[in-house]
Parts: C-alpha cells; structure tokens; sequence
C-alpha cells in the first residue's frame, strides 16, 4: 500500500521560486510522499485583476499567508521568501544580533509569532535566492566564460557558506551575477544552474536552507 501523499504549500516571492519549487523541489519532495505547491505571493488585487511577484509591504504577506494557513488548516504552509530588502515592517527585521544563523531564526520566530497560524512556518533565503547558486560555482560553465566561472569561484571563497553572502546593494548575489554576467536571466538561467548543481549540493552548501528542507520532510512524515 502506498503511503498517502501529503501536500506543503510555499507561499514564495515570484517567478524564480515558483520555477525553483516545481523543478527543484518537487521531484525532490515527491519521492518522500510530499507533494510541495508553490503559490505566488499576490502584491495587489483589485475587483478584476491579481497581481503576482515581488514584496511590497509585510502587512500584504502576513494578510495572504494568513489566509492559505487557514484555507488549509491540516496542511503545512511556509514560505520562500528573500531576507534582502524585505520590507522594514516585517517583524523583527532591525535584529542586530551578529551571527546571521542565530539572527534569522530570530526574525522567522518572530513573524511566526505575528501571524499566529500553527500550520505556518516562515523561512527566509539566505540573504536571497541568488545565495544558493554559489553553492557550486563550476555550474557556471553553462552560461559564462571561465574568467567569469573564476570570478564567482573567488567570491564565493571569501564567505564561510554561500548564505553569508550578504545584503548590501552592491554585494548581495542577485547584483554580483548581474553585473558579471549581463544577460543573466534569473528564472531560466536560476533553474538552470540548480538542476546542475542538485539538491543535495545546495543542501551540503547552505545550512539554513538544508534545516528548512529537513524541517518540511520531518513534519510531513511524523504527521500521522
């Protein structure tokens, strides 16, 4: 007898995620009985039209994601979300706390505290999605040139993981690969290079992502 599937909703920022989820995470998920469904956060509705992609304001996500918790109240939501330029009313966000491990726990307590949904957990990428494509800077062969592929290679050599590449506008990984590969897609090129490197890759590289990955799958299974 098959084990029943269970279904994880991630309530994610845009394009890039939803792309990410379904071609990364879904296989991934799927083969543990979990069924992982990305839904884009919406920035603004009117009587007409959604708008999906991008972050506008805290009090907009914490109103949507509120919402799913409770549409779904005996399935697991979270979310993936960029810890870069989140909006300065997000709960939380001015922690100063020095060890950025211990500081984005802080703040993803904190948001879960606000929104106050037992099904819901908040999980940030660290300092943005962009982070985890350092985690094998060779996968950079498929679009770029070696003096580029190094380039990357040297930056990620400066910082003890791939999500301690941090949040400045200058240096956080989004600006870094547009700057350095100018033509730089990040839906297409992000999937790209994450099928490349694999799961398992990313998850060795980047300890925060790995515990929320882990985090999903030991919910899901001692959830009887």
């Amino acid at each position: 007898m098959k084990p029943k599937m269970k279904q994880v909703y991630i309530y994610c920022e845009g394009q890039t995620e939803e792309s990410f989820i379904n071609e990364i995470l879904y296989p991934y998920f799927f083969n543990i009985s979990i069924v992982v469904c990305p839904i884009i956060c919406s920035t603004k509705r009117t009587a007409i039209k959604k708008y999906k992609g991008g972050v506008s304001d805290y009090a907009k996500i914490k109103k949507e994601l509120s919402l799913i918790s409770k549409r779904h109240p005996n399935e697991y939501v979270t979310t993936m979300f960029d810890y870069y330029a989140m909006p300065c009313d997000t709960p939380g966000i001015c922690n100063n706390e020095p060890d950025i491990n211990v500081r984005i726990k802080q703040i993803e307590q904190k948001i879960d505290a606000d929104i106050g949904q037992r099904n819901c957990n908040f999980h940030f990428m660290l300092h943005e999605f962009e982070g985890i494509l350092f985690s094998k800077p060779d996968s950079f062969a498929l679009i770029a040139n070696e003096d580029v592929v190094n380039k990357i290679k040297e930056i990620r050599d400066k910082y003890q993981t791939p999500e301690h590449i941090n949040n400045s506008p200058k240096t956080a990984p989004s600006k870094i690969l547009e700057k350095l590969i100018p033509n730089y897609s990040k839906v297409t090129n992000g999937t790209l290079l994450s099928k490349e490197m694999g799961i398992n890759i990313i998850m060795e590289q980047c300890p925060h992502f790995r515990e929320w990955i882990q985090g999903i799958a030991h919910l899901c299974t001692n959830d009887k």
